[in-house]
C-alpha cells in the first residue's frame, strides 16, 4: 500500500434504536446510528412481522376469480 493516500481506520460505535451498541472500525468519522440491528431484527430474532397482509398471489387469484365469476354470469 502507498503511504499517505489512504484515510485514516479509526474504531467508531455503531448505535442502534433499541439501544444496543457495539464496537467496529471504519474509516467513516464519528459515530453510527442505525434504525435495526442483529438484536432487533426479526430474522436474528426469530419474530416475523407481517409486513403485507395479502400476499401477491392471493390477490392475482382473487381479481381473476372475480373475472371467471362475471364471465359465467353472462353466459347464464
Amino acid at each position: 500500500m502507498k503511504a499517505g493516500i489512504h484515510p485514516a481506520y479509526n474504531e467508531l460505535n455503531v448505535v442502534c434504536a433499541c439501544g444496543n451498541t457495539f464496537k467496529t472500525r471504519s474509516t467513516h468519522k464519528g459515530d453510527i446510528r442505525v434504525e435495526i440491528c442483529s438484536n432487533c431484527h426479526p430474522f436474528f430474532t426469530g419474530r416475523q412481522k407481517l409486513v403485507d397482509s395479502e400476499g401477491r398471489v392471493n390477490r392475482f387469484q382473487r381479481r381473476y376469480q372475480r373475472a371467471a365469476d362475471q364471465r359465467s354470469a353472462r353466459n347464464n
